[in-house]
């Protein structure tokens, strides 16, 4: 609002607000609140406690059972944190489910690409092995799927750079694995032209 404008009220009751973020360190608060001294295989546990296999389980564990009283002091103000009735801990996403995000939605990442070499009258596909390649590099920065965008960036730059000087009329370029952990010259993803009827 500016200053010198009226404020407008809104009526708030019929809205759905959905908050979320990274919470680095909330484990250690809930960890602290439970009594548990430290992750992994040589903590003093008690009877209360459960014993995990790895560091994963345990952090999943952990999230499960945070509380308005962890999200506090954690650092967040008592008036918002009263204000959201559901505390409800995510998980990293999937392989799988990074795959999904590349390819299936309306304006899925991998569908621009294809758009772009298309106007340059080129196709564009990509194995399965290079779709789980960029989402094993997506997952390993630990950002979710904000990170698909920097990773496919990465692979596509170079490619697209030389996209337009090349006679690309019925032409197909498959993106691989390979040039995925090792990006290539595009000149090397041709495949034959394409029957054009």
């Amino acid at each position: 609002k500016h200053p010198e404008q009226q404020y407008i009220q809104f009526d708030t009751s019929n809205v759905l607000f959905i908050v979320g973020g990274t919470f680095v360190g909330l484990e250690d608060i809930i960890r602290r609140r439970l009594g548990k001294t430290r992750i992994g295989f040589g903590g003093s546990e008690d009877s209360n406690q459960r014993h995990f296999t790895d560091a994963k389980a345990e952090r999943e564990w952990l999230q499960a059972q945070v509380t308005n009283e962890d999200v506090v002091e954690y650092g967040l103000i008592p008036e918002l944190v009263g204000r959201l009735p559901v505390i409800s801990p995510l998980m990293p996403l999937s392989l799988d489910a990074l795959v999904e995000i590349l390819t299936k939605p309306k304006n899925a990442l991998v569908r621009q690409y294809q758009h772009l070499f298309s106007l340059e009258g080129a196709k564009l596909s990509f194995t399965d092995d290079a779709l789980y390649a960029l989402a094993e590099k997506a997952s390993k920065r630990a950002t979710g799927a904000r990170a698909l965008r920097a990773v496919i960036e990465e692979a596509m730059i170079d490619l697209m750079y030389d996209l337009p000087d090349l006679d690309n009329d019925g032409v197909e370029y498959v993106v691989d694995k390979s040039h995925i952990e090792s990006p290539r010259k595009l000149e090397e993803l041709r495949r034959n032209k394409a029957n054009s009827a």
